[in-house]
């Protein structure tokens, strides 16, 4: 049967989700477990790469197995062969044509950068700090440029497969920046992204709360194609996968 699992994941400690060479990954943690488990080591599909350092409340994968456990105790089954920074939170029985990453409709995620003067003893790990004053008004403005389908070449680090491809149009649905207390949140739901694009956006949305650039020169950064146009690329612990979001019919519904 074509499973999928909800997991959510502290990302600190690994090299992203995708498996690598160079650390351990979420998707090999995943698959000890599986085969713990299951007594066979499936091929799991994700529902896109995160980068070394990021973090998902929400992140979707399948696997194809035979097991007569039942799909509802997965999860605790599961978590007893994870450590902590990894959790299961829910399994479902999904259509054979189900795809974890090609049947996903939007994927949403969030950028948290503590505006604050004074470090979080608690959340460190989870936000990139911003000690000068950041206006949030000025920041949820220019993120609004952003929503609609553009190329975002400008958003995307060097190097990317894709980018040389030519395969740079997205479509942003929404976008926006929030405040609550010292915590700024930057929401960004679309379907699909580049390289490092979320972090480079949110960088760039922080150069419009410093005052450094208009929210009205959005247009003309993506019109421009060119990645020296956008703002910085923030650090991968701020960023979280919040959740994806699939068609009832692909879910089998």
């Amino acid at each position: 049967m074509n499973i999928l699992l909800d997991i959510s994941y502290d990302g600190t400690h690994f090299c992203g989700f995708q498996v690598q060479k160079n650390g351990v990954s979420v998707c090999e943690t995943i698959q000890n477990a599986l085969e713990a488990v299951l007594g066979t080591r499936p091929d799991v599909k994700g529902c896109g790469r995160t980068d070394a350092g990021v973090h998902a409340l929400h992140y979707a994968l399948n696997f194809w197995a035979e097991t007569s456990i039942p799909t509802e105790k997965l999860p605790l089954a599961l978590n007893r062969h994870l450590p902590d920074a990894v959790r299961v939170n829910a399994a479902r029985r999904v259509p054979e044509e189900f795809h974890a990453r090609y049947s996903a409709h939007t994927k949403t995620y969030v950028y948290r950068i503590w505006n604050s003067p004074v470090e979080s003893p608690f959340e460190a790990a989870y936000h990139h700090r911003i000690s000068a004053p950041l206006d949030v008004l000025a920041m949820d403005r220019a993120a609004k440029g952003f929503v609609g389908r553009h190329d975002f070449l400008s958003l995307c680090a060097a190097g990317s497969a894709v980018a040389a491809k030519g395969d740079t149009v997205r479509t942003v649905t929404d976008c926006r920046a929030q405040r609550a207390g010292h915590l700024i949140t930057v929401t960004v739901t679309a379907d699909g992204y580049l390289y490092n694009m979320v972090r480079i956006l949110a960088g760039t949305l922080v150069q419009a709360g410093r005052g450094a650039l208009g929210p009205a020169a959005v247009p003309s950064i993506l019109a421009g194609r060119d990645r020296s146009l956008a703002g910085p690329t923030l650090p991968a612990k701020g960023l979280f996968l919040q959740q994806v979001d699939y068609p009832p019919e692909a879910l089998g519904l």
